[in-house]
């Protein structure tokens, strides 16, 4: 086993605000295109600032939209969150319609939640003294001993005839009565 979680930030894996209860309330804070005005690979981070920007802006008046020219250096998409995260990806070589569908990834997410060391998988504003709710929380302990299947604890002897059953028993009961009405002749 590693010890490469006790480098990673501890936290709580959540939705921050309660997210999506009373009214959404988009994580992402500000975003910054570094990019370079000559070099090749920011061709396609070029062509997303010319076609699209404009477009995300006015869908997205919440998120504030930087552009950093850069001289001979790789374009760099940089989001920043609510909670403080800071996202730093690199659009080297990516063509318009990449780079649109990553911006779209850092829109939507909530931040660096793979850098999060989990302290513990459920988390609530009111828990509950029981502890979490499982499958097996209400089980009979019998069922640990039991040798299955069992007519002790099968559902099978509590539930109606099914239909073909009762199909059965009736062609049943029918050839029955031809085999008595020929026999009877």
């Amino acid at each position: 086993m590693s010890n490469k979680h006790l480098f990673l930030k501890p936290g709580f894996v959540r939705a921050p605000l309660q997210n999506g209860v009373g009214r959404y309330v988009q994580q992402l804070q500000r975003i910054v295109l570094k990019f370079c005005k000559t070099h090749g690979g920011s061709r396609g981070m070029r062509d997303y600032i010319e076609q699209d920007l404009v477009d995300f802006a006015k869908q997205n008046p919440g998120v504030v939209v930087y552009l950093k020219p850069r001289r001979h250096r790789s374009p760099v998409v940089v989001a920043e969150y609510l909670n403080g995260d800071r996202v730093w990806m690199s659009m080297h070589n990516k063509s318009q319609s990449e780079v649109t569908k990553w911006i779209e990834v850092l829109r939507t997410q909530q931040g660096d939640v793979s850098g999060t060391r989990l302290r513990k998988f459920q988390y609530t504003d009111h828990p509950s003294i029981q502890g979490p709710w499982s499958p097996f929380t209400f089980k009979n302990p019998e069922l640990n001993t039991a040798k299955l299947p069992d007519p002790k604890f099968g559902a099978n002897n509590r539930l109606p005839m099914s239909a073909t059953e009762q199909l059965r028993i009736m062609f049943e009961k029918q050839r029955l009565n031809e085999k008595d009405l020929k026999t009877g002749e």
